[in-house]
């Protein structure tokens, strides 16, 4: 290996590793008020999946993420708080999203319907 390439290759992983130093719960530890809201459908070497419920009047308590894409399978109004502030979103069935990552955020449906999201984090 040249002397140039280890070090690169050691900065490459330490920058885009999955793994996280946040002191906060993933999504998946996260839940509402004791209760699970995610659950997961597939893990493996390079992709973890998520599907996560909300009912009306249940949230997801302070949690981060890492990068990853979501579906929404069943949409509904939420209230969101995270570092720029909380702010209500209607959350449209049929709706996708991808994130570089969130440094924390919390969020409480706030609709009349039950959500549900798909999320796919690679690893």
């Amino acid at each position: 290996m040249k002397p140039i390439l280890f070090p690169l290759l050691l900065i490459f992983s330490l920058l885009f590793s999955c793994k996280s130093n946040n002191p906060l719960p993933d999504p998946l530890k996260a839940g509402w008020k004791g209760n699970p809201v995610c659950e997961v459908l597939e893990e493996n070497k390079t992709l973890r999946v998520l599907k996560c419920t909300f009912a009306p009047g249940v949230g997801h308590e302070r949690h981060y993420h890492l990068p990853h894409f979501g579906y929404t399978f069943a949409g509904s109004k939420f209230r969101i708080t995270d570092t720029t502030g909380t702010k209500e979103v209607q959350v449209l069935t049929g709706s996708d999203f991808y994130s570089n990552g969130t440094e924390w955020h919390e969020v409480l449906n706030i609709g009349d319907s039950t959500a549900v999201f798909l999320i796919m984090e690679p690893k």
